[in-house]
């Protein structure tokens, strides 16, 4: 994904977070190519200008739970702590559609461990696990992002290659600290 603008809002920048999957030496090219945005058209502009949880937005949207599908993840320990990441997509529970893709990268050591044993199951999405276990939680927008699509990822949300997609980038402040980065990019 070719970067117009990292924004550096709250610390999380696009290109750290599709470095956890995806070649930054071919400028992410395979999931695609994006540029910061302001405006986003609507109803895109509901679904990912706020800071609240998306799995509640998507859900509210499409008039259905929605599950989780973990494509990819992995876990890293460093000097900076202990590091979760995975890339998922979220469907609706009843008819299947894939409504959303994102890029989850998590510190472990700023969750509770029976919250991060819910989120290690891969089978709950993470909003839904910290709605549930009460985590006082804050959701900061951190950018909106016009994207245009490449082969993994309109694979991934049943789009087209060269297709418009809107997506943000946000940190999520678990008990007061800085805990989750993600990428949520909605379907067409």
């Amino acid at each position: 994904m070719t970067t117009d603008l990292s924004q550096e809002d709250a610390d999380v920048k696009i290109e750290t977070l599709l470095a956890e999957f995806y070649d930054a030496e071919t400028g992410f090219e395979d999931l695609g190519r994006c540029k910061a945005a302001s405006d986003l058209p609507s109803p895109y502009n509901e679904l990912l200008n706020h800071n609240e949880h998306m799995t509640v937005t998507v859900e509210s949207h499409h008039g259905e739970s929605v599950d989780v599908v973990v494509h990819r993840y992995h876990r890293t320990k460093n000097v900076d702590g202990d590091w979760y990441s995975r890339e998922i997509t979220l469907k609706t529970s009843k008819s299947g559609k894939v409504v959303q893709y994102g890029i989850v990268r998590l510190n472990i050591q700023t969750l509770d461990p029976e919250v991060w044993r819910q989120i290690e199951s891969r089978t709950i999405p993470l909003g839904r696990v910290l709605i549930e276990h009460n985590v006082l939680r804050e959701v900061q927008l951190c950018g909106l992002w016009e994207i245009t699509a490449g082969p993994a990822l309109a694979s991934l949300l049943d789009a087209s290659e060269g297709q418009t997609l809107y997506g943000r980038t946000a940190l999520i402040y678990c008990d007061g600290e800085p805990a989750i980065e993600l990428l949520e990019v909605v379907a067409p």
